[in-house]
């Protein structure tokens, strides 16, 4: 069984890591943060359900000791700020940059060996940035945001065909931003038939619309970001990889001519197995999509260009 470590016992985190206990393929969860208490109670907590629950895992709360995160096979890293109505997930890289920098060096020091998988905000630009600083090899640094945005889509795609979720089955490629991501409703279905025959063009074009506002809706709502979504898909996406169950996600990984980009990392289909992302999928494009995608991919890339615009990373 592994060690899973999620640094940062914000909503965020704490779901991911009672999902992660929930879906019992982890013998011993690390949950990490620097503001004292407030892992540890939210550990003890989750760990006063396991009788009810019927889970053996181990999930310890600490405050900044990273020694606890030792041999840690999965780094989930949700640390930083999060984001606040009216506010894009842009704006967030400055303040973020430094906090993702630090938790990941200080993680890496005691799992040399780990996956990590980035949810911080900006998620493309972050996952970039962890790749980048650390040297690490491109499968164990991989983005959480394409099946957090395919959730979305497939939530507002159900809604509108009036069906089980589960029945529905679409993606979202590109960048994870209001305005660079790519629900590809032109490859959604329901039972095999395609949706676009089965919702009016403006029915389809508000789920598309609605999927990539998902996040900004439910920021406006709750007044911060979600965290029942983000923290339920990083827990699947970990499970593919502690149990090398090479299920395929979409999922921001380091492009090296896929696609026909490079040196970024942004949302595509991925397997995902015990060595981190084992294979990219290149999906069959239509013209539009491939215009939509190149779209998306300069706007990850001018994002990208800010870490090093301030120093974060050397060019």
């Amino acid at each position: 069984m592994a060690k899973v470590t999620v640094i940062g016992a914000g909503n965020v985190g704490a779901t991911c890591a009672n999902a992660i206990l929930h879906m019992k393929y982890a013998s011993e969860i690390v949950l990490l943060d620097i503001k004292e208490g407030v892992s540890e109670g939210k550990a003890m907590d989750m760990m006063q359900t396991a009788k009810l629950y019927q889970f053996d895992c181990r999930i310890k709360g600490v405050t900044n000791d990273y020694k606890a995160t030792a041999d840690s096979d999965v780094v989930i890293i949700t640390s930083g700020m999060p984001r606040k109505p009216g506010m894009t997930r842009e704006e967030l890289i400055g303040v973020n940059a430094g906090i993702v920098n630090n938790v990941v060096s200080n993680a890496l020091q005691h799992s040399p060996n780990a996956i990590f998988l980035i949810i911080a905000n900006p998620m493309d630009p972050m996952t970039y940035l962890t790749l980048k600083s650390t040297g690490l090899p491109k499968n164990r640094v991989i983005g959480m945001g394409g099946l957090l945005d395919s959730s979305r889509f497939n939530y507002y795609l159900s809604q509108a065909l009036n069906v089980a979720a589960a029945d529905v089955e679409g993606i979202v490629i590109g960048g994870h931003g209001d305005t660079t991501m790519i629900p590809l409703i032109n490859k959604a279905t329901y039972k095999c038939t395609n949706v676009t025959s089965l919702l009016s063009k403006e029915a389809a074009d508000k789920v598309v619309a609605d999927t990539m506002v998902g996040g900004a809706t439910l920021t406006k709502l709750l007044g911060t970001s979600a965290w029942y979504a983000p923290g339920a898909a990083a827990a699947v996406m970990v499970k593919s990889i502690i149990m090398d169950e090479k299920k395929v996600f979409p999922c921001c990984v380091y492009l090296d001519g896929e696609y026909g980009q490079k040196d970024l990392c942004i949302g595509v289909p991925a397997v995902l197995g015990n060595t981190g992302c084992e294979k990219i999928i290149e999906l069959d494009l239509n013209e539009e999509e491939q215009q939509l995608f190149a779209k998306s991919a300069a706007a990850v890339k001018n994002t990208n260009n800010v870490l090093y615009d301030m120093k974060i990373l050397k060019a």
